[in-house]
């Protein structure tokens, strides 16, 4: 016979919020069983409904509680009880779990008897049966706002509904499919994140998945702020709001969302992370691009209330990260005890009704932070790629696990990372020549050459001597080459490259020019945001085609190949790297558009000076193994006589090459003035 009176152990080996729903379902069980046994019902017999039953049913409830009570007070077993009750009640205040949770979530005594009856049954599924009992239904082993109502001794009942706090966090919800979900018969489950929080401790709720990870105030302090400016302002943005470390977090009247807006890899979540430690938690990073496809709406909701809970009972900040593409109206009416952080490649969130937002768009790193970082991670040199490209974080740190392999190998690296492999809408163009392979007049050259200095020592000029503020809007390098086609503009593209020791890209101009509304502008913002940190000069060939002048509009077509020529304007002047221009036609372009370039570079047919320099150039007097190919060449003819491109000369020596070899002769006067002619 198993002993069935309440035991003192009881308190000690359960927890106590359960030993309360266990203490008090075996006094009302006592009851009741007084009650049954005085309406002649017998015990071990399926229940029957007896007039006497009948009578009481009908009772007035005033009198049966009244009845109740009296019966508590007077039998010897239910005083008994109600030691181990109140015993249970006050280790139940002093439990730091239980009593965090209630804390956290602001739940009323109510609230918590009926969170703690539903998580009962979930701990200890033969309460069931019990709660079937209790119910005088055994078809009910659910708990109910009702069932609490007696086993805690409400004085009124729980006036359910969506606003209360059980509901709105997730704690604990009417069963789903039970019809009315606010009727006191209704049955209620507990969330399985927080039964395991209430018998397993304080672990995270394992439903978020790979996620959802907690980022410790420690990692984050040690580590340098690398934008210090930035997360002073931040600081005091939220400050002014209320929000500051010598300030008690609590429940705000509206939504505080600070997004900050950067490449990936730009360290948002560190910067996230350091603020949160600056007000005294860890922070709570959620992926949102990990969460399950194919959620739902309320679905997704549930997993943005679920991360909102888990912070909110641990003490934590939360930094949701991979927002993009996601409605913007889950995190609109996300509850929170304080700042919510996201991060974004743009300004998403700034348009939410009832949300304190505020975008920090986070600034490229400077060329000292970079090697800062660089040497953080590894004692050797930063090559090139680590110094001249504006890398991210992120993208240092990857380059610096290939740091052992060589300059080559991070070099590699970051191009990949940047995207600047194969592309549909440009592609990288061969740089073999050198300064002296170019022939130019001397007024040309030293214009090249200003446009060289400016493009190697501008990050120093702008960040180390401060110049950049004189440059607010973009802090590239942008240039026309105008001329003649043949004159040499994009030799010069390919000298200039090669001086830089960058590499060199050319726009593809059908590929970027599109007859449908608005798609060319996207192609030209893939094609400047993808070349703009990379330490690579973008070569536009024929610019004419693109950057034409507007035009008087007559129809839509006018008018939208305006505002493409208006986004160009716009673009460049914002564009951050290294563009260069070439045009035959430069009284097409647009003026307003000349205004904005920083060089413009006139190339003229070269002078017979020039032009006999070229023809010397290009046919070649000897062949790699010393054997002469020339035959009585009129040098000053060929300059003084033959107005001729330097493009048209290599043309015309290649030409002359092959002639003379098909003869099976040196190249001679007659064969170069064949091919000039043909030219």
């Amino acid at each position: 016979m198993i002993r069935t009176e309440p035991l003192p152990q009881l308190l000690e080996q359960e927890a106590a919020w359960l030993a309360q729903v266990r203490l008090r379902a075996q006094r009302r069980a006592r009851w009741l069983r007084t009650l049954w046994a005085g309406e002649g019902l017998e015990m071990d017999m399926l229940p029957a409904v007896s007039p006497a039953e009948v009578d009481r049913i009908l009772a007035d409830p005033v009198v049966i509680d009244a009845a109740e009570r009296a019966f508590y007070a007077a039998d010897p077993v239910a005083q008994e009880l109600a030691e181990f009750i109140a015993a249970a009640d006050a280790r139940a205040a002093a439990d730091p779990v239980w009593r965090d949770l209630c804390h956290a979530f602001d739940l009323t005594p109510p609230e918590q008897d009926l969170l703690a009856l539903a998580a009962a049954v979930e701990v200890d599924p033969w309460l069931r049966r019990v709660y079937g009992y209790l119910h005088d239904d055994i078809a009910v082993g659910q708990p109910t706002p009702w069932l609490a109502h007696h086993l805690f001794q409400w004085l009124t009942p729980l006036d359910v509904g969506p606003e209360l706090a059980l509901v709105r966090r997730r704690l604990a919800y009417p069963l789903e499919g039970a019809g009315y979900p606010w009727a006191a018969t209704t049955p209620w489950v507990a969330d399985g994140a927080v039964v395991a929080w209430l018998s397993q401790g304080r672990p995270l709720d394992t439903s978020l998945g790979v996620g959802v990870v907690r980022l410790a105030r420690g990692e984050v302090q040690s580590l340098p702020s690398l934008y210090p400016q930035v997360q002073a302002e931040i600081e005091l943005f939220l400050s002014s709001l209320g929000i500051a470390p010598d300030l008690p977090r609590s429940g705000q009247a509206d939504a505080i969302a600070v997004e900050l807006v950067g490449p990936r890899g730009a360290g948002k979540r560190i910067l996230a992370g350091q603020l949160a430690a600056w007000l005294g938690a860890d922070l709570l990073v959620a992926d949102a691009s990990r969460l399950p496809a194919g959620l739902s709406t309320l679905q997704m909701e549930d997993q943005v209330q679920r991360v909102a809970r888990a912070a909110h009972f641990h003490g934590l900040l939360v930094y949701w990260h991979g927002l993009d593409g996601l409605d913007p109206q889950l995190w609109a009416a996300l509850p929170q005890a304080g700042p919510v952080f996201f991060g974004a490649t743009a300004p998403t969130l700034a348009s939410l009704s009832g949300t304190v937002c505020r975008a920090f768009s986070l600034p490229p790193l400077t060329r000292d932070q970079r090697v800062g970082l660089w040497q953080r991670m590894t004692r050797l040199p930063p090559p090139a790629a680590i110094t001249g490209w504006r890398l991210t974080p992120g993208e240092i740190a990857q380059a610096g696990r290939v740091a052992p392999a060589g300059s080559e190998a991070v070099t590699e690296v970051c191009r990949q990372l940047l995207h600047q492999g194969q592309s549909e809408l440009f592609a990288p163009l061969p740089c073999p020549y050198t300064w002296d392979d170019i022939v130019l007049s001397p007024a040309v050259r030293e214009h090249l050459a200003d446009l060289e200095n400016q493009a190697r020592l501008r990050w120093q000029v702008y960040e180390e001597w401060g110049f950049g503020r004189l440059a607010p809007l973009g802090k590239g390098i942008s240039a026309l080459f105008a001329g003649p086609s043949g004159t040499g503009k994009t030799m010069a593209a390919q000298v200039l490259a090669a001086g830089l020791g960058v590499e060199l890209v050319r726009v593809d101009l059908a590929g970027v020019m599109n007859k449908y509304i608005g798609e060319t502008e996207k192609r030209l913002k893939q094609v400047f945001d993808a070349c703009e940190r990379a330490n690579v000069l973008l070569f536009f060939d024929e610019a004419d085609a693109l950057f034409g002048q507007r035009m008087q509009v007559k129809d839509a077509h006018d008018r939208f190949a305006n505002i493409e020529i208006d986004y160009l304007l716009q673009r460049m002047e914002l564009f951050d790297g290294i563009a260069i221009l070439a045009t035959n036609r430069k009284g097409d372009l647009d003026k307003a558009f000349l205004r904005r370039l920083r060089f413009i570079v006139d190339f003229l047919p070269p002078s017979p000076t020039e032009r006999l320099t070229l023809w010397r150039l290009a046919l070649l007097a000897t062949t790699p193994d010393g054997q002469p190919l020339l035959d009585k060449i009129d040098w000053d003819f060929l300059a003084s006589k033959l107005t001729m491109t330097g493009a048209d000369i290599k043309a015309a020596a290649l030409g002359a090459a092959f002639l003379a070899r098909a003869a099976g002769t040196r190249i001679t006067m007659a064969h170069v003035l064949h091919a000039a002619r043909r030219e």
